[in-house]
């Protein structure tokens, strides 16, 4: 349980700050590109259903997923090719355990666990960014604003971004583990395992991310 707890903090606690200032600014950028385009139509008050359709269904769970493959699954990858080095792996087969269990599990559960609540933190914190948009620069009330992005949403745009992120959470730790147990050599090689996990994880998030988008939006 404190192994679990631990790593919730470390991948959920701690990640907050970045992942909520960094999707605060993609929703102010996303609402200043969607107005430029809608102010020629006279269609302003439209930008709050691109902001909270495009922020649920995609950038919000895309975004949170990046960040924490960064930020978390790199350091899974170093943790386990730094284990492995150490051949404390190897300690803990010795004793009739198995490593998979102790130190991939916790994570793997923390990261299901906080992924989908950091991406409804993300989304939320990216709409106010559009908000703030919206209000000083736009000119919509905030009342108006909420009220188009509450009609414009529907759960299945909801629910889509949080079965995304949970799919997102396995695909990190399973790489991150993965590369780290790839590990060979050196210092150098816990470097290469790092980058690896990183570079393979937000490549096979966009994967994953493509395919949910043919199941859920294909028509």
């Amino acid at each position: 349980r404190g192994t679990f707890v631990e790593q919730a903090i470390a991948i959920g606690v701690e990640g907050l700050p970045i992942i909520a200032l960094i999707l605060f600014l993609i929703g102010i950028v996303s609402s200043l590109q969607s107005a430029a385009q809608l102010r020629k139509f006279g269609a302003d008050i439209f930008v709050a259903d691109l902001l909270g359709i495009g922020i649920t269904r995609e950038l919000g769970p895309l975004m949170t997923a990046i960040i924490v493959s960064g930020r978390s699954g790199s350091a899974i990858a170093a943790e386990v090719a730094t284990m492995k080095f150490t051949e404390e792996l190897d300690a803990l087969r010795t004793m009739a355990l198995d490593p998979l269990r102790f130190v991939a599990v916790p994570k793997l559960w923390a990261m299901i666990t906080c992924v989908p609540m950091l991406t409804v933190m993300a989304n939320l914190v990216a709409i106010l960014g559009g908000l703030v948009v919206g209000v000083v620069f736009i000119g919509i009330p905030p009342l108006a604003f909420a009220n188009q992005i509450a009609d414009a949403l529907v759960l299945k745009d909801v629910v889509t971004g949080l079965v995304k992120s949970v799919s997102f959470a396995w695909i990190i730790t399973i790489i991150g583990v993965f590369r780290g147990l790839e590990f060979t050599g050196g210092a150098d090689g816990v470097g290469r395992a790092t980058t690896s996990s990183v570079v393979t994880s937000i490549f096979g998030i966009i994967v994953l991310d493509s395919f949910w988008g043919i199941v859920f939006y294909l028509r």
